[in-house]
């Protein structure tokens, strides 16, 4: 398979790669050669974290009993607290009402077949900090694992979701006292296709140089302005 996309010719363009890296829940239960996700993690370490301190770690799950295990706790966290939040909250901006119903029906069926990805990659930290800081030094990782995902054309999401049983799940993952993880990125080679992210405008989220300020979407550097 072309490295890039999975169908036609890949596009390694940076930008491109950013624009339609979107979750991919659907993935197929085919094994993922191990050089490509060495391939992932050593783009993961390639990322910024706190003074180089690089107290990453990262577990790669293969083990079905384990991946069975924490699929367990994190299908309860769907029933308890993700599917009644979900029918509660208005579609996100970008998104409408049907998108945002087979979005629930994608989180869904990732919640019933996580265990069922080939590899996980669980990003961790040796870190006793809980801070909002803390994530700074591991989240940039994960995001660049995802775009290497991505442009090998492999489908990943980001999932927090087993934090809701974060003592029950890291136990089965077995994490060493002192080390906690911050994510599970299930991957494997993607049912569906890749396509552009569904976001709101740049005017909606961005303001110039005082908040509340509209960001015009010509908007040049200050020093540049008169």
């Amino acid at each position: 398979m072309a490295a890039g996309t999975n169908s036609g010719s890949p596009n390694t363009d940076v930008f491109h790669i950013i624009a339609t890296t979107r979750a991919m829940r659907r993935l197929k239960a085919e094994p993922v050669p191990r050089e490509l996700i060495t391939q992932i993690i050593q783009a993961g370490i390639c990322a910024p974290n706190g003074g180089n301190a690089q107290n990453w770690r990262f577990l790669v799950v293969e083990d079905p009993i384990v991946k069975a295990t924490v699929q367990a706790y994190y299908r309860r966290a769907f029933d308890e607290v993700v599917r009644p939040l979900h029918l509660s909250t208005p579609p996100p901006p970008g998104t409408s009402n049907d998108e945002y119903s087979r979005q629930l029906s994608s989180v869904e069926y990732l919640t019933d077949h996580i265990h069922e990805a080939p590899v996980w990659i669980v990003p961790c930290q040796d870190t006793s900090s809980d801070t909002r800081s803390a994530g700074a030094s591991i989240y940039p990782a994960v995001q660049n694992m995802l775009l290497a995902a991505r442009a090998l054309g492999l489908g990943a999401t980001l999932t927090t979701r087993h934090l809701l049983f974060q003592n029950e799940t890291e136990a089965a993952l077995g994490l060493p006292s002192g080390t906690h993880s911050y994510a599970i990125l299930p991957i494997g080679w993607p049912r569906g296709r890749f396509g552009p992210v569904r976001r709101g405008v740049t005017s909606q989220v961005a303001y110039l140089n005082r908040w509340g300020a509209p960001y015009p979407s010509d908007a040049r550097p200050s020093s540049e302005t008169g």
